[in-house]
């Protein structure tokens, strides 16, 4: 039977059963068991509640019987640990605590998510429990939680490993709703959540718990509980762990070479794949800047399982439901005046921020997290930047490059609407660069801030070029930037979609950009300014580089020069490559 993506699904033994794709980290389960309760962080959608999915498969007693089903395939499966089905299993999901309403809401919230997953857990063990075990979800979670460890020692059971997945979720949506007030009262040193990990800790001190692995996006509420709970170990920034979500490269090739052959699809294909998540969804650096970059496992699938059902890339390459919440952006920033546009344009206009590498380590609370000194470990934590090297951060890709673009528009309330389909539409019917650019600049460029002409470069035109376009010309065509060749990076590219309209050519374009005070040192005008040697050698340089990829495209080479706001030049360069 043909294998499939499941796409969102995080239940391993669905994908085993349904036969999905499944690309391997069993290894790191083995180099888990060096470390006594792991926090590991990762950003949204990251892969994280299907790990823990699979650790609750490997480490439960009670799925012994199908470790040949579930895992004789896998790396664990072939190299099995002494641990393995040695534990009763308690998994927890705090994403489903509701955050709504006051204290005494919340926490009966989180004692029945916390009570039904340990009654369930009592009856899924009954061979372990002989309905000894009494779990009530009405008193509170901690009274049941002393319950089940107390019986666990007394009757000499094997111990519990437990599982949290997205510990700090409800606590988040409280941060980011302004309900500051709540989220000390749940992370104060009297409350319920804090009794809780103390609760945890005190089993792990029993031995009542073999072990407990925390997943999670932000370190701050952990910080916050250290006083109760003071045995964490992070691994979020340890080396060893840095690809165990996540793909990287080889890993993303096999899965890709497994699905072309599967589903028998075009090779000519495989091209436009491979560069566009390459753009679209890898860059991610969560340790070393030096290591290799990690691809969004969840954007791949997106757009892998369109592929599979479709035979085609998606248009949109950004699923919907995981564009990152500009609540974010603004709850973090909104303490300082300016500091939302500030942050937002900084990365927008150069695509880089300073931070201190100290703080990655560092211990904080909610107050630091929202200091302006913070904010770039912040959005670190939150998927939005990634290490450049080890002084600045940037966007990971394209896919987040995207996402401020439509920031900077929402904020400075730039219309991209309707007011583009004439010149776009023309654009399909006779793909003329210099007009497209012309509206553009007409359109878009004529309704931006004066103060950003100030701080105007190649990257912002490039971006906010590339994101209009991607709104109206993704049914014919798909774009990269700073796509990376023999001779140099090309600034943006088009490229016609397979088996569309366009297909086999490509547009590479390179932007100049000058402000308006080098414009007066040039002493040229607009109109009498020429293409210059230096910029022609540049562009034939990268269209060797797509020549070697591709013989077969047929390529339209531009540099285009913006000058402040004062005006443009696009000039095509003709016949330079066979």
């Amino acid at each position: 039977m043909r294998k499939r993506i499941l796409y969102g699904v995080a239940n391993y033994e669905e994908i085993v059963v349904k036969n999905g794709y499944f690309v391997d980290k069993t290894q790191y389960i083995e180099k888990l068991e060096s470390i006594e309760n792991p926090v590991f962080l990762r950003p949204r959608r990251f892969g994280k509640s299907l790990w823990c999915r699979i650790l609750e498969c490997y480490y439960s007693i009670r799925m012994k019987d199908r470790f040949d089903e579930l895992f004789g395939h896998t790396w664990i499966g072939q190299n099995p640990t002494a641990l393995k089905n040695a534990f009763i299993v308690l998994h927890l999901d705090f994403s489903t605590v509701d955050y709504t309403g006051n204290l005494a809401d919340i926490k009966a919230s989180f004692d029945t998510t916390c009570n039904t997953e340990m009654k369930t857990l009592v009856d899924l063990y009954r061979n372990w429990f002989q309905n000894q075990a009494e779990i009530d979800i009405k008193p509170s979670a901690i009274e049941n939680l002393k319950t089940l460890l107390g019986y666990v020692r007394q009757n000499n059971l094997p111990p519990l490993y437990v599982i949290i997945d997205e510990y700090d979720n409800f606590v988040n949506q409280l941060i980011t709703g302004r309900k500051d007030h709540l989220y000390h009262q749940i992370t104060g040193d009297d409350s319920f959540l804090k009794a809780f990990f103390k609760t945890l800790k005190e089993g792990r001190k029993t031995g009542a718990i073999a072990n407990v692995f925390i997943t999670g996006v932000l370190p701050i509420t952990m910080d916050e509980l250290a006083s109760a709970y003071n045995i964490a170990r992070f691994i979020t920034l340890e080396k060893k762990f840095e690809n165990m979500l996540g793909f990287t490269q080889s890993e993303l090739d096999g899965l890709l070479n497994a699905i072309f052959k599967d589903y028998n699809l075009d090779s000519g294909l495989r091209h436009q794949v491979n560069a566009l998540m390459r753009t679209h969804y890898n860059g991610y650096h969560f340790v070393s800047p030096d290591g290799e970059a990690i691809y969004n496992s969840t954007l791949v699938s997106y757009c892998l399982y369109h592929l599979c059902d479709y035979r085609e890339i998606p248009k949109s390459l950004t699923d919907m439901n995981l564009r990152t919440d500009l609540s974010w952006v603004l709850r973090i920033t909104a303490a300082y005046e300016g500091s939302t546009e500030e942050f937002v344009n900084q990365l927008l206009l150069h695509n880089t921020i300073r931070y201190d590498d100290n703080f990655m380590m560092a211990k904080f609370d909610m107050r630091q997290f929202f200091h302006k000194s913070f904010f770039p470990i912040s959005f670190f934590y939150l998927g939005m930047l990634t290490r450049e090297d080890d002084f600045l951060l940037k966007l990971p890709n394209l896919n987040m490059r995207q996402i401020f673009a439509e920031y900077f528009n929402e904020l400075n309330q730039i219309d991209v609407s309707t007011r583009y389909t004439e010149i776009m539409q023309a654009f399909v019917v006779n793909p003329d660069m210099v007009s497209l650019f012309a509206g553009y600049w007409r359109e878009y460029v004529s309704q931006l801030p004066e103060a950003v002409f100030v701080q105007m470069n190649e990257n912002f035109i490039r971006t906010t070029f590339y994101e209009l376009c991607s709104r109206f010309l993704s049914t014919w065509l798909m774009f990269t930037v700073e796509r990376s060749y023999p001779k140099g990076k090309s600034d943006l590219e088009f490229m016609g979609r397979y088996n569309q309209k366009f297909a086999g050519r490509r547009w590479i374009i390179e932007f100049k950009y000058f402000s308006n005070a080098e414009l007066i040192r040039t002493k040229t005008r607009i109109d009498e300014f020429s293409l210059r040697v230096e910029d022609t050698e540049q562009i034939i340089g990268y269209a060797e580089g797509a020549k070697q990829e591709e013989p077969s495209s047929v390529l339209n080479l531009y540099v285009i020069y913006c000058f402040g706001n004062q005006g443009f030049r696009v000039f095509e360069v003709k016949d330079v490559v066979s």
